[in-house]
């Protein structure tokens, strides 16, 4: 008799099994205890009980009601054993710096979630000795910082100390190098070694792989990166829109490569890109992360990004495509319901795959304008395409002017641009994009403001607030205290 075909389960139900695995492992930690999670399999529906059960946390109290309690070696309290591992986020939108923790069980999801990545590029139809190629990844310091009860560091620095032993033959720049602290000592060793290395894929943030680039072609005197790596055939980008550095980017190459987009922060790996060509990524939803959706409105989250009680939150099979969602996620590293800071927007929900539309606090919205960081990228570039010039760096903040408002953006480029014929032709992009934004600029968004910063200054910065290499990127909307340092920052430099 013959077997019948197997039918893959729907989205829903995948999330579903996930959510009940994250809380019978979690159930005797002080936070399942807390919130009864062995009382939760005998509900019906466990996924609405435990979101009736469990609250909403962003960072700040999560970290206050239970990470804090992890810092101190406690064992058992969000997630069952010790953390060993905690990754530094940048903290763009709350703390100075954020402490997330980097469990036994992440690593081991977040190296699945690579496999499956790796396995994805059979799609791209290279030879067979393409996959004999090295794998540079520039990434943090493997080198992490131990205080006696944990290890502190860059996700990227601690994935990369827990590479699995089959990647490490084609891992780049290796142990030693990749121990380094001081970025500009990692990129000159790295620059040295280059033409030793056969590399097909490199991996990071795009502003220093390109910087990377760049020192590789300058220092041995050539036009084109293929001319010392002539394999390199993809790059694989996160973390910050890519399109901004694309026309520099592609000065240094001299034959074409694979782009690939990956959403891989400090909570998890949620997500990478499937098909060729794309803009999307799937989101990975059997792999020890558990997904909610808040939909980013008035009705749920203040002027200032925060979010409003009892938000309403919505399960991978409520969505909606084209619709900008909060992100919630539940993990494998003790986060419960937690406000990871990112907005998403589904492109295609029988696929689960996502676009990243911005942050929920990094966004213009002094009188209502609703400026996403989506807008601002897509602004940037179209305002950069028709001018013909080259914007690596940008950032805008928004200020009182004239009793109302203005955006002042700083743009780094090194090409020459009047400033108003570029704030005229950004402020043209944001109102065809945004209604929004078109209707506020009418009386209440007084000016647009554009000042063009030498592309050095900005790296120069992110330097002076230790956040140089690495997965740093410069914020594209600054507010509060960053905002001061900036403006400081300039003041310094015009002055000198």
């Amino acid at each position: 008799m013959p077997r019948s075909p197997v039918v893959p389960l729907s989205p829903y139900r995948v999330q579903r099994r996930t959510l009940r695995k994250l809380i019978r492992k979690s159930q005797f930690t002080l936070f399942g205890k807390k919130f009864e999670f062995t009382k939760l399999f005998l509900k019906r529906d466990i996924v609405k009980a435990f979101q009736e059960s469990v609250p909403i946390y962003d960072y700040n109290s999560i970290y206050k009601q239970w990470w804090n309690q992890t810092l101190k070696g406690e064992l058992d309290v969000c997630w069952p054993g010790k953390i060993k591992y905690f990754a530094l986020s940048s903290g763009t939108s709350e703390a100075s710096s954020k402490y997330i923790p980097v469990t036994s069980d992440m690593l081991r999801a977040i190296k699945k979630t690579s496999t499956r990545q790796i396995f994805s590029l059979a799609q791209y139809d290279f030879p067979n000795e393409f996959f004999e190629k090295g794998i540079l990844i520039l990434g943090g310091s493997t080198h992490l910082h131990y205080n006696g009860k944990y290890f502190e560091g860059d996700l990227s620095g601690i994935t990369a100390k827990n590479i699995p032993f089959w990647f490490q033959h084609f891992y780049k720049p290796g142990k030693r190098i990749s121990k380094e602290r001081d970025w500009s000592a990692k990129l000159e060793e790295i620059v040295k070694k280059a033409p030793k290395w056969d590399i097909g894929v490199i991996a990071g943030v795009p502003a220093w792989i390109q910087i990377l680039l760049l020192r590789i072609t300058e220092y041995y005197n050539v036009k084109s990166i293929h001319e010392i790596w002539p394999n390199l055939s993809i790059f694989v980008h996160g973390g910050v829109a890519f399109e901004p550095y694309r026309h520099s980017f592609e000065k240094i190459l001299s034959k074409p490569i694979e782009y690939i987009e990956t959403y891989l922060a400090s909570e998890g790996f949620i997500a990478f890109q499937t098909h060729r060509n794309s803009r999307s990524m799937q989101l990975v939803i059997d792999n020890g992360l558990f997904y909610e959706f808040v939909p980013f409105n008035e009705e749920n989250f203040d002027m200032e990004g925060n979010i409003k009680a009892p938000p309403k939150t919505l399960t991978i099979k409520d969505i909606e495509e084209n619709t900008d969602y909060a992100l919630l996620i539940s993990s494998c590293a003790g986060a419960w319901r937690y406000l990871i800071g990112d907005t998403v927007r589904f492109t295609s929900k029988k696929d689960s795959e996502i676009i990243i539309t911005g942050r929920t606090k990094l966004f213009l919205s002094l009188c209502g304008e609703h400026v996403s960081l989506d807008n601002l990228n897509v602004a940037i570039q179209r305002a950069a395409d028709e001018l013909r010039i080259e914007i690596q760096e940008f950032t805008v903040a928004g200020q009182s002017h004239q009793s109302m408002f203005a955006h002042h953006w700083y743009v780094g480029t090194n090409d020459k641009i009047d400033a108003n014929v570029l704030s005229e032709c950004i402020d043209q992009k944001l109102k065809d994009i945004n209604d929004d934004y078109r209707v506020e600029r009418l009386e209440a968004i007084r000016e647009v403001l554009v000042d063009i910063i030498p592309l050095q200054y900005f790296y120069d910065w992110l330097k002076l607030q230790g956040k140089e290499g690495g997965q740093n990127k410069f914020p594209r909307v600054l507010k509060g205290e960053k905002l001061l340092s900036w403006n400081e920052f300039l003041t310094k430099q015009n002055n000198s």
